[in-house]
């Protein structure tokens, strides 16, 4: 802001629940990826992109807007709105032109919201923080493994290695575990590093599981 930009951020959403929003902490524009809200992993999509901002931009957000009415009989309604954005509207003009949208998906999340509701949400949250640590803690006490960073984290951890990751990682493949992306292939000062993620669908067994199985694999 002090440079007059707009501040971006980028969140997980199933993480609401349990810390601050992107606009309690000032930023201009949120954006995220909404498969973890009741959608399918489908072999890597289609999913649903997440993206809010202030109302001060809004003129200027493409796709389509549907915004909160009632109708004739006074029920809640929900229309699309704003809609001179768009190209049927002001052709050449238009700041949005969408051809294909992900409005099935988007149906799956918020059905997933309702049926969480707010303190569901939070309980979510939680117990992806537990997970997270419980695995952070548990892989840390295979020899010549440790987490990366000693930042605070939610679901993701960096794992470092005493190996080569991208081998690693295929070796626990096949013994059924999905533990990667090996970092190296992008950072290759982090070649020896595996990131990790855990969310609510993973117990504390499966970690153990995890934990386990690289055990073997370093013992050789």
């Amino acid at each position: 802001h002090e440079a007059g930009a707009l501040s971006i951020a980028v969140t997980d959403p199933t993480a609401m629940g349990v810390l601050a929003s992107p606009g309690e902490l000032g930023a201009d524009v949120a954006v995220g990826e909404g498969q973890g809200l009741g959608n399918p992993t489908s072999y890597g999509g289609p999913y649903v992109g997440l993206f809010a901002t202030k109302l001060d931009h809004v003129r200027q957000v493409p796709g389509r807007i549907a915004g909160e009415t009632v109708d004739a009989d006074g029920r809640r309604a929900y229309v699309l709105t704003l809609q001179a954005r768009e190209q049927h509207i002001r052709r050449a003009k238009a700041t949005s032109n969408v051809c294909t949208n992900q409005t099935l998906m988007a149906i799956f999340a918020a059905v997933y919201l309702g049926w969480l509701g707010p303190q569901g949400l939070r309980r979510l949250g939680e117990v992806c923080v537990r997970r997270a640590a419980f695995a952070a803690r548990r892989l840390a006490t295979i020899p010549g493994c440790e987490v990366a960073f000693a930042g605070p984290h939610y679901k993701e951890i960096v794992l470092r290695t005493p190996v080569e990751a991208s081998g690693l990682a295929r070796a626990l493949a096949r013994r059924g575990f999905l533990a990667g992306p090996a970092l190296g292939r992008w950072w290759p000062k982090l070649d020896d590093c595996l990131l990790l993620a855990v969310t609510e669908r993973r117990s504390e067994r499966d970690i153990d599981g995890l934990a386990e199985a690289l055990e073997k694999e370093l013992a050789g």
